[in-house]
């Protein structure tokens, strides 16, 4: 009997990555990534994907997309694509399709990521593997900020999808309050996302050079980090010395809000890139303190996601759920 195909993506404001998922949900391969700008629809990305692997027609296709999904449409702001669930199954006969938010799908890896995916910040790790009834949150920096929660309920689990990274940033010390104003004079409004990010970074790095009065010179975030870690500039290290805390803020109140007490999960390339300097960073200390909840706060854990592809594994786990289900 022929195996199914399930086709998974993850796409971003730059490139969509592709792969064929298991129906069983644990694993996927023929992960391939395409540059968005190479191609006039997503639908154009998905067929050359489906032709290069020999695939005429997928059993159902579930695409994780960075962005809101409103009515199962999303439309990029990083790239010129729309994507829509109804256009694609009439593309490919009728074929179920599923859109959800990309870090929806991190959030539906999170049982199925091992000890080997994870790096435990402060506490030890926290398996979901064998927890039935658990509330978990995950956020992650990368081209903007994206925060989810995961809940699960006996045999049941479900996302809590969000546009968190856009919650307005609320300093918690004089160095904060001092880059905020600076951003204020910038944007309209200042939110996590614009701090929490790689050109986050860059705005931090920005405004610390204009609080000590150094030409606003810019730099990449790579470059910063570069500077950090050679200790070759005072304002890049200060910068990524903020940008740590103010992660472990923003990961405390997501933890709050959500009553994500089971732990909240750390994603995105830019952190992964470096998680010795996570470790020894004041995010955990950003993270715990909450005043009057800090005695909470320090029970919860923090992991790092350290797979290379959790949204495509997220992805694959909705995927083989549509193709058990017919749904």
């Amino acid at each position: 009997m022929t195996q199914p195909r399930l086709l998974i993506g993850d796409i971003g404001g730059t490139n969509a990555r592709f792969a064929l998922a298991d129906p069983a949900g644990d694993r996927f391969g023929e992960a391939r990534s395409l540059a968005c700008s190479n191609y006039d629809t997503a639908e154009d990305a998905v067929i050359d994907y489906l032709e290069s692997k020999n695939v005429a027609e997928p059993a159902v296709i579930c695409l994780a997309v960075a962005g809101p999904v409103i009515d199962q449409s999303v439309r990029f702001t990083n790239n010129h694509w729309r994507v829509d669930a109804a256009e694609l199954a009439r593309r490919f006969s009728g074929v179920r399709v599923r859109l959800l938010n990309d870090f929806e799908a991190i959030a539906h890896s999170l049982p199925r990521l091992t000890n080997d995916d994870l790096v435990p910040i402060g506490l030890r790790d926290h398996s979901l593997k064998d927890k039935r009834d658990f509330t978990v949150g995950v956020l992650g920096p990368g081209t903007g900020l994206g925060v989810a929660g995961l809940v699960g309920r006996g045999d049941h689990r479900f996302a809590v999808v969000t546009e968190g990274g856009h919650v307005g940033f609320a300093p918690e010390n004089q160095l904060q309050f001092e880059v905020l104003r600076h951003l204020r004079g910038r944007f309209d409004r200042v939110s996590e996302e614009r701090l929490l990010c790689g050109p986050g970074l860059e705005n931090i790095y920005w405004a610390i050079r204009k609080i000590h009065g150094a030409s606003t010179v810019r730099a990449d975030a790579a470059e910063v980090f570069r500077r950090a870690l050679e200790q070759s500039d005072v304002h890049a290290t200060e910068a990524l010395n903020l940008f740590y805390e103010a992660l472990g803020q923003s990961a405390g109140n997501a933890a709050l809000s959500l009553g994500a007490y089971d732990g909240i999960y750390i994603g995105g390339g830019i952190i992964k890139r470096h998680p010795d300097l996570l470790k020894t960073s004041a995010f955990r200390s950003g993270f715990e303190n909450k005043g009057r909840y800090r005695a909470l706060m320090e029970r919860v854990p923090t992991m790092l996601i350290t797979h290379p592809e959790p949204g495509l594994l997220g992805a694959a786990d909705i995927a083989a759920g549509m193709y058990r289900d017919g749904t």
